[in-house]
């Protein structure tokens, strides 16, 4: 499994991932809880953490390729939520 994590400055995380998970709950198995929420791919999946200063996103996938298409999605829709602040600063970390 190949594994990657983002911590992005911004105010409104949780506002982000509530977005976010309702956006993809109409085509993809998500949880929402406090301050947290994950999102299941077919074969990966995101789980973003928010507190006060940052946005944590963690992408879990069965390749890099995966990994790496993953990134794309779940940074663009993020941007798009958060147009105001676009494009958010994410600096992926290999786990």
């Amino acid at each position: 499994m190949s594994k990657t994590t983002a911590v992005v400055p911004t105010e409104h995380a949780w506002k982000y991932i509530q977005q976010l998970c309702k956006h993809w709950s109409h085509k993809l198995t998500v949880e929402l809880a406090d301050n947290k929420g994950i999102v299941s791919f077919d074969n990966a999946t995101a789980v973003m953490t928010s507190d006060e200063k940052a946005l944590t996103v963690t992408i879990e996938a069965p390749s890099d390729e995966v990994l790496e298409r993953l990134k794309g999605v779940v940074s663009s829709h993020l941007d798009r939520f958060a147009f105001r602040e676009a494009p958010l600063p994410f600096a992926w970390q290999d786990a």
